[in-house]
């Protein structure tokens, strides 16, 4: 696995296997993170994030930050934050607080900088026997880190509701996409869009919109001109990772 340093490569040789011959697969991930993001006040110094080994096995983890792209060499990614610890072993049942440090680089402060927080977790080596032959994976989760700087304009969850929308084409110009632009200064976490359109409901995935920026949501299933009154339902998603709804209809039909 390309995103996982030389540190933790030499420590996995001893700690996990892939086994040979007829195998069962095993793949459940037993770390869980105390929240499905990360809310980093501008004015804050370090902010924790907890993890609990909640399987049957010990698990050997590794963790670091990124800018957004998941594939990003480790020695090649440079983020304004310090992590620790980096490489631990985590016990069934037992718990490790990750700091997180801000560095003091600059950060823009008129509006919110998203990056990720990763927590890959391998698991032990597979016992004699039966279970020799079972494949084991490792997990990585991935969740945003949102840098907060303070007297931003607005509130952040009112932000979803100022979203604006029309219709595109998609990034290689066949399809139809919705496209959400985001006037605020806030990241905006959508966990389901929607486009209703004369009587039917079209699915566009899910994703997130920067702050002053815009994103393309592609819309499965329409094959046709969106007709007049069409709307948007999605789901934003909140500081603590709660769904709400909100509605808003189309600006613009989508071009032929």
């Amino acid at each position: 696995m390309k995103f996982i340093s030389r540190k933790l490569a030499a420590l996995v040789g001893a700690f996990a296997m892939a086994a040979t011959g007829p195998f069962i697969m095993s793949a459940q991930a037993g770390v869980v993170i105390s929240g499905t993001r990360v809310i980093f006040p501008g004015q804050a110094r370090e902010v924790t994030v907890q993890l609990t080994n909640a399987g049957e096995s010990p698990a050997l983890i590794q963790t670091w930050i990124d800018k957004g792209d998941p594939n990003a060499p480790l020695d090649k990614i440079d983020v304004p934050f310090v992590l620790t610890p980096v490489v631990f072993r985590l016990d069934p049942t037992k718990g490790q607080t990750l700091r997180l440090i801000r560095t003091g680089e600059s950060l823009a402060q008129d509006k919110e900088s998203l990056f990720w927080l990763n927590v890959l977790e391998v698991p032990p080596k597979a016992k004699a026997g039966t279970e020799a032959n079972r494949l084991q994976l490792a997990f990585r989760t991935r969740i945003k880190v949102m840098f907060r700087p303070p007297g931003l304009v607005g509130e952040a969850e009112a932000a979803p509701a100022l979203l604006r929308w029309e219709m595109v084409r998609d990034a290689d110009g066949k399809g139809p996409a919705l496209r959400a632009n985001n006037p605020t200064p806030f990241v905006v976490n959508l966990g389901e869009v929607t486009l209703k359109s004369d009587g039917k409901a079209f699915a566009a995935g899910v994703g997130h919109v920067k702050p002053g920026d815009s994103a393309l949501f592609p819309v499965h299933g329409l094959d046709s001109e969106v007709g007049g009154g069409a709307e948007v339902d999605y789901t934003s998603l909140n500081d603590w990772g709660g769904g709400v709804k909100n509605n808003q209809p189309l600006s613009a039909k989508a071009a032929r």
